[in-house]
């Protein structure tokens, strides 16, 4: 029978338990991209994947730590022989694994006008959608040898059938609701009230949706969505309230997120129960010049460190990395 769709707020009796013995982990996705100008409208043919190399480097750190990143993989990755020369003995290894990220403009077939509104693949007619969807999972395993378990689509572009396409293309895992976040003032999703905690979703509710980690932050946090969303046009209070620590709104990134910002946001979704907490970061940001994040060798050099602020706080805290294959042996089934 059909389940809820991954656009639907699920219900209480959806949520996801664990075995006993998980506890609380967390497990770090990367957003494994072609580089392209952010500020300039999208465009099929005006990209490049020089950063791809970088991938070995943050693949070394990550082992340095016992953490198994999972890289979420466009198709212009998977075209490269950059990607496998980087991170495919990486993979094979079980030291890191590979999934799929859906960039709709940049993956066959072409039979859409490229635009804001078809950026978000989940805005696409179901047919099309499939037909990229399954394109691209087809290339990640015959370039890496292994078949993809999770999906998170570009720019978190989900749509009411999504679902079934990957529960056809055997994907276990989604993990494209960007919870606290709205989307729709440009055509996209509005996740501001899904939960944080993984549940399940799709045929069957056999798709385990693992959303994105963001929390609220300050005296006013109960109350961050109700606040929040009219302060979208108004960049100053948003930034007043977060000075004066009343309300900020904290995403698990190195990307626009101070380490000790992230140290709050971690502290608060442990507090707070979440069994897995989800980091997320484009690669083009590992390379200097590529990302508005990362400019120059400093930034560079500040990445790592946040991450390296980030990993040693966990394992204060006691919260051990997870992967995608450990989180599916582990989640407990109806």
């Amino acid at each position: 029978m059909p389940g809820p769709n991954l656009l639907d707020l699920p219900g209480a009796n959806a949520l996801a338990s664990f075995k006993d013995g998980f506890g609380q982990r967390f497990i770090v996705t990367v957003d494994t991209e072609e580089e392209f100008d952010w500020s300039a409208p999208l465009d099929r043919k005006q990209h490049s994947v020089v950063t791809l190399p970088a991938l070995r480097k943050f693949q070394q750190f990550c082992e340095s730590f016992g953490v198994v990143p999972s890289y979420l993989i466009d198709y212009p990755v998977a075209c490269s022989n950059f990607a496998s020369e980087a991170i495919g003995e990486a993979v094979s290894q079980g030291q890191a694994e590979v999934g799929v990220q859906l960039h709709p403009w940049v993956n066959p077939p072409f039979d859409e006008e490229v635009s804001e509104l078809n950026s978000y693949a989940g805005n696409l007619p179901f047919e099309l959608e499939r037909s990229k969807l399954l394109t691209l999972r087809d290339k990640i395993a015959q370039a890496f040898g292994v078949s993809p378990l999770m999906y998170r689509a570009g720019r978190y572009g989900l749509g009411l059938r999504t679902a079934e396409i990957l529960s056809e293309a055997g994907i276990a895992i989604d993990t494209s609701v960007r919870a606290r976040f709205d989307y729709s003032g440009k055509g996209g999703p509005n996740y501001r009230d899904h939960p944080l905690k993984p549940y399940w979703a799709g045929p069957e509710r056999r798709l385990l949706e693992l959303p994105l980690t963001t929390v609220y932050w300050g005296p006013l946090r109960q109350i961050g969505n109700l606040v929040y969303p009219y302060l979208w046009r108004a960049p100053a209070m948003r930034g007043l309230l977060a000075h004066t620590g009343l309300l900020e709104r904290i995403p698990l990134t190195p990307e626009g997120v101070t380490a000790q910002e992230a140290l709050r946001g971690v502290d608060i979704a442990i507090d707070e129960g979440l069994p897995v907490l989800v980091f997320s970061f484009h690669s083009p940001s590992l390379a200097p010049g590529h990302t508005p994040y990362v400019r120059n060798e400093d930034d560079l050099d500040a990445l790592y460190d946040w991450w390296r602020t980030l990993f040693t706080h966990l394992e204060r805290r006691g919260i051990k990395p997870t992967s995608v294959n450990d989180i599916l042996a582990n989640v407990a089934l109806d």
